[in-house]
């Protein structure tokens, strides 16, 4: 027993001899007279530790386009492309003629050719500083646009119905030609899971419009139309369809 105790007394001296020891060189390192530059750089790093990520993102340069358009489907919609092709698509389109709107969220990667596209008119159009609307009001209303371009020295926008730029004009045919493709997107998902007769006349206008040169960035699709190419149960014209579809986007796949 008394060999237990002595066990046990050594044991707690050891314990509280290593507390006292911790606490004298935790005192004697904030005794010490670390240079300004030090603190500086410990207190840099405690902030960006406990920045969230989206604020750490906040440097990365973007351009967005937003529509909104009363009676239109969609009534709006947003795009977002970040300077490293991730982008953003949302939109209220209805799937159904009984819906008051589905609103709708898509993360993608866009392709290298448009994103540098995006960017370079962005430029050329001075980052929509100052106005770009026309300023005429007998124009034909076609929706309140919005073009937008942020980074870590600037935030600007400029709200339009009708540009006369040429470069503001390209840039809002890109994303409106974006914005379609992605509501085809959408639309065949749902279709392929509920209304999968539905699928060949969709397919139909999609392909009409693409050869009009009315549709952008078919790659982001081209999962939905891989899914409908492989899928037996589909009508053999709409996966023909989808398949053709799929070679324009260049991911070709035979039905």
């Amino acid at each position: 027993m008394r060999l237990l105790r002595d066990s046990t007394q050594t044991h707690r001296r050891f314990w509280h001899n290593r507390s006292a020891m911790v606490a004298l060189r935790i005192r004697q390192a904030f005794s010490i007279r670390w240079p300004l530059s030090f603190w500086s750089k410990v207190l840099l790093l405690c902030v960006c530790l406990q920045l969230p990520a989206h604020a750490q993102d906040a440097a990365v340069p973007t351009v967005a386009f937003s529509l909104d358009f009363p009676g239109s489907e969609p009534e709006h919609y947003a795009i977002t492309v970040a300077s490293n092709g991730h982008s953003v698509y949302q939109s209220n389109g209805k799937l159904t003629d009984q819906s008051d709107g589905d609103p709708f969220r898509l993360e993608f990667q866009i392709s290298e050719p448009t994103r540098a596209r995006i960017f370079d008119l962005a430029t050329r159009a001075h980052n929509f500083e100052g106005q770009i609307d026309s300023g005429k009001k007998n124009l034909a209303f076609t929706g309140t646009k919005t073009l937008s371009f942020k980074d870590a020295q600037k935030n600007t926008q400029a709200t339009y119905n009708y540009s006369p730029m040429a470069v503001v004009q390209e840039l809002t045919a890109l994303f409106q030609n974006l914005s379609a493709t992605l509501e085809f997107g959408r639309r065949l998902q749902f279709y392929h899971r509920y209304q999968k007769l539905a699928l060949d006349d969709e397919l139909k206008t999609m392909e009409r419009m693409s050869l009009d040169k009315n549709l952008a960035e078919l790659p982001a699709v081209a999962p939905i139309l891989e899914s409908i190419v492989q899928d037996a149960s589909v009508t053999r014209t709409a996966r023909a369809r989808a398949s053709r579809l799929l070679d324009v986007a260049g991911a070709g796949s035979a039905p």
